[in-house]
């Protein structure tokens, strides 16, 4: 006997990251979150990019190199940070929505597909990706040929006065440096699974628009008040996309500009500056982090738009033509509402979807080969 398809209930997919939330301090109620709280925003989320970026200052070219791409992963991680915290009502709201959509799936049908196409290993991806980051970070600045941080910063104190202080001030950058990766999983994980599980309640809903007027057991009554449910659905479904354009406006841009600088810089630190082997496995894992931070959101956003454009095509695959006047007007309705296209845009310039992933990426070989003629 085969089981029942599982209810659908979008909240599940968000625990790991409500939980990246309480483990910076931000969400929940714990025993000194406060506490935590300004410790991370002040350490981490503010100290650690403003010590980096004031250690570039003065420094070799070998030196910029090796510590560039890091510093801006941490500035633009900030900066990402700060956006999101800034739209958490927002994103709240989004899974609210998200929660009223789940309740339409009513079919065991529908409850396949959603659970089918909503299973995703990105959260593990993204974890896999952070680990490797911080060990194999850690492990170049560890057996470096002589004595020194992994980042280049700066400090109110001499570095290399002891012992001591260099390996509380390497402690320090480690534990930063985790904590930021940390922040990043939050800032990342969150646009690639809500275009992913909004892209389902799309594609359940053209499923539900298409299904209307072939079962004869149902009256046209029912049918029209099905059609307006669904109308209420896609004005739902409007709403997060109204959200979400607010909430990704300036995090995604910076996403952006950040993986076009640092996976050009991380090319040209493989090549030359690397001075030992887990500094080259480091710059390879980074490499690949940045291509998993980017791509995802790009993906999951062309699927979500390719969702969107089919809308109109189950509107007109329903049964209309043996539905009374009424319910073709209010067919037209939606049909005139479902053909706005849909584009989340990135700072209202760069559509998140496949062609900006590619464009970053030629951006960033760009960047590579200007930087190698200057070289």
């Amino acid at each position: 006997m085969e089981s029942a398809p599982p209810v659908v209930r979008s909240d599940k997919l968000y625990k790991t990251y409500w939980l990246y939330w309480r483990l910076l301090g931000v969400e929940g109620e714990y025993l000194l979150r406060w506490l935590l709280d300004i410790v991370i925003s002040f350490f981490i989320t503010f100290w650690n990019p403003v010590h980096l970026i004031i250690g570039l200052f003065n420094k070799s070219t070998a030196e910029l190199f090796r510590s560039l791409h890091f510093t801006t992963e941490c500035f633009f991680c900030s900066l990402k940070f700060v956006c999101f915290r800034w739209k958490l009502a927002e994103i709240k709201a989004i899974e609210r929505l998200l929660k009223e959509l789940d309740q339409r799936a009513e079919s065991d049908e529908d409850r396949q597909f959603f659970d089918r196409n909503t299973k995703h290993i990105l959260s593990i991806s993204y974890l896999v990706a952070a680990v490797s980051a911080i060990i194999t970070g850690t492990a170049s600045g560890l057996f470096s040929s002589e004595r020194k941080l992994m980042y280049v910063g700066w400090f109110p104190y001499d570095v290399q006065g002891s012992s001591l202080i260099f390996w509380i001030s390497f402690c320090y950058q480690a534990i930063a440096a985790s904590v930021a990766i940390l922040e990043n999983l939050a800032n990342d994980s969150y646009p690639p699974m809500t275009f992913c599980i909004l892209s389902g309640h799309v594609r359940l809903l053209s499923k539900r628009l298409s299904r209307i007027g072939y079962d004869e057991k149902v009256t046209m009554a029912m049918n029209t008040k099905e059609l307006i449910e669904n109308i209420k659905d896609h004005s739902k479904i409007m709403e997060i996309i109204r959200l979400l354009k607010s909430t990704l406006y300036l995090s995604q841009l910076g996403q952006f500009i950040s993986s076009g600088i640092n996976i050009s810089i991380t090319l040209i630190n493989i090549l030359f500056f690397a001075e030992n082997t887990f500094a080259i496995i480091y710059y390879f894992v980074f490499f690949a982090a940045m291509l998993i931070e980017l791509f995802p959101s790009c993906y999951f956003g062309t699927l979500l738009s390719m969702e969107f454009d089919n809308i109109t095509y189950a509107i007109f695959s329903s049964n209309w033509p043996r539905s009374n006047r009424s319910h073709c007007r209010i067919l037209i309705i939606l049909m005139q509402l479902a053909v706005v296209k849909v584009n989340i845009k990135a700072g209202g310039m760069i559509g998140i979807g496949l062609d900006a992933f590619f464009a970053t990426v030629r951006m960033s070989y760009s960047f590579f080969t200007l930087a190698m003629s200057l070289r």
